[in-house]
């Protein structure tokens, strides 16, 4: 059996405020030239289809036809689990029909386990594999709130809910697989963040549970698991070296901070039990430059990409002194007429030297939700010895508003 296991698209994430539509389509068209050069049986989307609740009408044409499109080839089985930034009643609205192509939607928990139990057969009937297909874990699916709860108290329950989450559904997904056929394997999927997982600055990832500590370790994750494929770190590795333990990461640079790393998908082949990973890289679609230096070092490399004739997108960063105007004239001078394009310039020095000063030209949109929090507290002279637990009720407040599903009824309730 092979099985290919992909997550994070992230489908209509700007950059900059540049849409980003033709390269999420190029990448759906190569995708599903992949699955059929390589006669995939089984697609897995591990969470983070969307990257936004609300996406637009133009981003789910891409998702559906993309769904049509693997439905025609020799796949027979499509699993789709939702992740932090997906709308669990959008990805769920459709899956009785997608049923019907083999396509299997699970947007959220539903509180009975049996819901998150695949059993996946081959062209025979015969069955193939097991999949306890875990979507993403929001605070409430596992953890109770009490009265008088700490931060060490929030985190403990969150990892202790993981843990007992996978262990009731992989236990119910090993008694299957055992009445159906001991040889045959467990897959099970996820969408957190583990212990020791790698990020890249700027890559847009963040903690989807309070508290830095609610990171989850491979203890978690029963023995009987043959193939996790796993979602949430953009970053494709390996957990605690185990090579079935596996992120896919995003497959497009969400911003400049990914624009060098190699993007993945995963060829998993099963001789039984057993799971043989191939690393597939992913074509650049759009390529990104991160540029850095004096006006000089910048007019430098822009001539050598132009001459090369290359097609980029450009981040600058600029370490010199000229005013920010003349800086930006020259820079748009120097791509004009050429297949360049500057998204952003910034200057890190004149950016230092403003926060130092703290004067009016500082700009909200320059400052994270965190640090508006804390210069809140700081305007407001509240004592130092409060402004911890403060912090963490404000985390708690964006968690909740981050997991809130804009497309469910009533304005969120699942």
């Amino acid at each position: 059996m092979k099985l290919l296991h992909t997550s994070d698209w992230h489908l209509g994430r700007p950059l900059y405020g540049r849409h980003r539509t033709l390269e999420f389509e190029a990448f759906l068209d190569w995708l599903a030239g992949l699955v059929e050069q390589e006669s995939v049986d089984v697609l897995l989307v591990a969470g983070d289809i969307f990257d936004t609740t609300t996406p637009g009408n133009r981003t789910q044409e891409l998702y559906y036809r993309f769904l049509h499109r693997v439905s025609r080839t020799s796949c027979r089985h499509v699993v789709v689990t939702g992740g932090n930034h997906d709308s669990p009643t959008l990805l769920d609205a459709p899956k009785a029909l997608l049923r019907e192509f083999d396509v299997h939607v699970l947007g959220a928990v539903t509180g009975d386990h049996e819901d998150e139990l695949l059993v996946l057969h081959d062209a025979n009937s015969t069955p193939q594999a097991v999949v306890c297909a875990v979507p993403y874990l929001r605070d409430r699916d596992i953890r109770t709130v009490e009265p008088g709860e700490g931060a060490e108290d929030k985190n403990r329950k969150l990892i202790e809910g993981i843990g007992r989450h996978y262990a009731e559904v992989c236990g119910l997904g090993d008694a299957r697989r055992n009445a159906l056929s001991p040889q045959i394997p467990l897959i099970a999927t996820g969408h957190l963040f583990t212990a020791g997982g790698a990020t890249i600055d700027g890559d847009g990832v963040r903690e989807i549970y309070v508290g830095s500590l609610a990171r989850v370790g491979m203890s978690a994750f029963p023995d009987s698991i043959d193939y996790l494929a796993l979602g949430h770190l953009h970053v494709a590795q390996q957990i605690g070296g185990a090579g079935h333990l596996r992120y896919s990461g995003s497959p497009i640079p969400m911003g400049f901070g990914e624009s060098s790393q190699r993007k993945l998908v995963l060829l998993v082949e099963f001789e039984g039990r057993h799971p043989t990973v191939t690393e597939l890289p992913v074509p650049c679609f759009q390529r990104l430059e991160r540029l850095a230096g004096t006006l000089g070092d910048l007019s430098s490399r822009i001539l050598e990409l132009r001459a090369s004739g290359t097609a980029a997108w450009l981040e600058v960063e600029y370490l010199g002194d000229e005013p920010a105007s003349i800086v930006q004239e020259a820079l748009e001078a120097a791509v004009s007429g050429s297949l360049l394009e500057i998204l952003r310039i910034r200057s890190r020095r004149i950016s230092e030297r403003a926060l130092e000063m703290a004067d009016d030209g500082e700009t909200l949109e320059a400052l994270d939700r965190q640090t508006v929090f804390e210069r809140c507290l700081e305007a407001r002279d509240i004592e130092p010895d409060s402004r911890p637990a403060l912090i963490e009720c404000y985390q708690e407040v964006l968690r909740s508003i981050d997991e809130e599903d804009s497309m469910g009824e009533g304005g969120g309730a699942l």
